[in-house]
């Protein structure tokens, strides 16, 4: 069980992990032990995320969100499948953590009539100054 927070906790039913050799650190040892992590994270029948945080994970996640509904995280940083498992799960912990924050809406406002004044006095310097260019006439 990975818990989010205090009201919500992945079940290990949810999750799969799956072990592959790594590229990078290790020497001999690389070619030997799969320490590679692959966490397959089945989010979109997940009972413990409500359907818009499933909408935001889905967006947030991007090329890893497959067409099933899952997400899938891979980690090989260190030499270790311990800590490769501990630091894709927090990658995990911390990706649903983001889509539970609802982005506030954005309430329209009219731009003040100072500022609608200045800029188009900006624009009519603009123009002024584009209107002055060009060849002239020597008649």
């Amino acid at each position: 069980m990975l818990r989010i927070t205090d009201e919500i906790s992945l079940q290990d039913w949810e999750m799969t992990e799956s072990f592959v050799r790594a590229s990078g650190p290790g020497g001999q040892n690389v070619n030997k032990v799969a320490t590679a992590v692959e966490l397959r994270f089945e989010a979109a029948r997940s009972p413990a995320l409500t359907p818009a945080v499933k909408s935001r994970l889905k967006r947030l996640a991007g090329r890893r969100w497959t067409k099933e509904g899952a997400i899938i995280l891979q980690c090989d940083e260190t030499r270790s499948q311990q800590r490769n498992r501990d630091l894709v799960r927090e990658r995990l912990t911390e990706l649903v953590r983001k889509a539970l924050v609802a982005p506030k809406r954005r309430i329209a406002t009219k731009p003040t009539r100072g500022s609608v004044r200045r800029r188009l006095d900006a624009k009519r310097q603009r123009s002024d100054i584009k209107a002055t260019r060009g060849k002239i006439d020597l008649d």
